[in-house]
């Protein structure tokens, strides 16, 4: 009996999550919409997997593994179906709390993590814009976040990401080993912060592969 009490406290807990899980993504402000990168190549380039690019901009990246969690369906959904999935956490929302992470260094980034097959990875970290970089003054520059994750990323910036159907969106998955490049401001000022979270992908999520996931590139690109 014991055994039987313990299932069904679990089972209503985990309903209880996967409710909350619900109420909070139907609670989010509409995505603001995409807004595409320059082509040419950039004025000045800071790199984030850099102890000394990352320190200049204030960058102390997290990290912590997401989860694949039942999750109650839709409105609509068919009659039949029950249960269907969803990811926790929601580290993308701009109140989360990630004090508890993992801190990793910058070249830390390139280190593979999970468990190979279909993971999903979060890494989060804020960053703030000084008068200069090295000898390159950032008044007035458009800034864009250039992330490439193995195998795929989706970039939130500042509690949202980026996106309009049917239209070019590059905080969203950009394709196998592409990289995503987000325009974050179209011209920075300096003290201005941003906070990053980044969802690190492993694919093709139907293939199941052995591989995991991990940094390529972490930039901040300025124009002028």
């Amino acid at each position: 009996m014991r055994k039987v009490r313990f299932s069904m406290s679990a089972a209503v807990a985990a309903f209880a999550i996967s409710a909350m899980i619900a109420t909070d993504a139907a609670a989010q402000p509409a995505p603001p919409p995409p807004v595409m990168p320059p082509s040419l190549p950039a004025t000045f380039v800071a790199d984030m997997m850099t102890a000394k690019d990352a320190s200049a901009l204030g960058v102390q990246w997290k990290t912590m593994d997401a989860k694949i969690v039942e999750a109650k369906p839709v409105q609509g959904a068919l009659p039949d179906i029950k249960s269907t999935y969803d990811i926790a956490p929601h580290a993308g929302d701009a109140g989360f709390d990630d004090t508890s992470w993992l801190k990793i260094k910058p070249e830390d980034l390139s280190v593979r993590r999970s468990g190979g097959h279909v993971a999903f990875v979060w890494y989060r970290t804020n960053l703030t814009v000084p008068a200069k970089i090295g000898d390159f003054d950032t008044t007035g520059a458009k800034a864009v976040l250039t992330i490439l994750v193995d195998d795929y990323a989706e970039i939130w910036v500042n509690g949202q990401m980026p996106r309009q159907s049917g239209y070019p969106s590059p905080a969203t998955i950009q394709g196998l080993n592409l990289p995503n490049r987000v325009v974050i401001s179209d011209s920075v000022k300096p003290g201005d912060t941003f906070q990053i979270a980044v969802f690190g992908i492993n694919g093709p999520i139907s293939v199941a592969p052995a591989n995991m996931v991990w940094f390529r590139e972490a930039r901040l690109e300025f124009y002028k």
